[in-house]
């Protein structure tokens, strides 16, 4: 460091410095601050939105199954896509759909789960729940695809028993017999997987 020998040299050194570099300084402290602010500011309002989110969505359920329920979660959906409550309400909205006998909406809600969810369960939840409305829509080779897109490991067994009841229905007795076995393995006290597979030779008219 550089050494003076009086105060008054001292002086000079730090006007001369601050003269050279006093901008950048000032410059990079505002920068420094203004990100602080700015994030704050960011969080603040994802703080707000997600509590915005959250009261609108308890209204648009507190309507489920009344007269014009449809149409506020469908305006909430579309207002707040990119929140995990428009997943869920979606799923909501498919259900009352299938309930009505609406099997293109359905599909539609289930759709929008699918392909927007970031959730990773939720999305695998919309994709079985597609698939069900997809075999009774007896659009199996398109619910062979939507199985194909469920990865995750926790629904494994149900990806199994939903690919034997298109199988069966394909008339592909082998292919069904394998995929119940399989998903026997995976869940070995459910009942009603060993009657489907059970049931295999007289579908097979064996």
């Amino acid at each position: 460091m550089e050494q003076f020998a009086t105060e008054e040299q001292q002086v000079e050194a730090i006007k001369r410095f601050w003269k050279d570099h006093g901008i950048a300084i000032l410059v990079g402290a505002g920068l420094g601050l203004g990100g602080l602010w700015g994030w704050r500011a960011f969080t603040d309002a994802q703080i707000e939105s997600r509590e915005s989110a959250s009261v609108a969505y308890q209204a648009a359920v507190e309507t489920f199954g009344t007269e014009g329920s449809d149409a506020k979660i469908e305006t909430f959906i579309k207002e707040n896509e990119d929140s995990g409550y428009a997943s869920i309400a979606s799923l909501l909205a498919a259900k009352q759909a299938v309930d009505a006998g609406d099997l293109d909406a359905a599909a539609s809600h289930l759709n929008r789960v699918v392909t927007f969810a970031e959730n990773d369960e939720i999305k695998a939840l919309a994709g079985l729940r597609l698939t069900r409305v997809q075999i009774e829509m007896n659009q199996l080779d398109a619910a062979l695809s939507t199985l194909g897109n469920v990865t995750n490991e926790a629904f494994s067994a149900e990806v199994s028993e939903l690919k034997g009841d298109v199988y069966q229905q394909q008339s592909k007795f082998d292919d069904a017999r394998l995929a119940y076995s399989s998903a026997l393995e995976k869940n070995a006290n459910n009942p009603l997987l060993q009657m489907k597979l059970d049931n295999l030779a007289v579908a097979a008219g064996q």
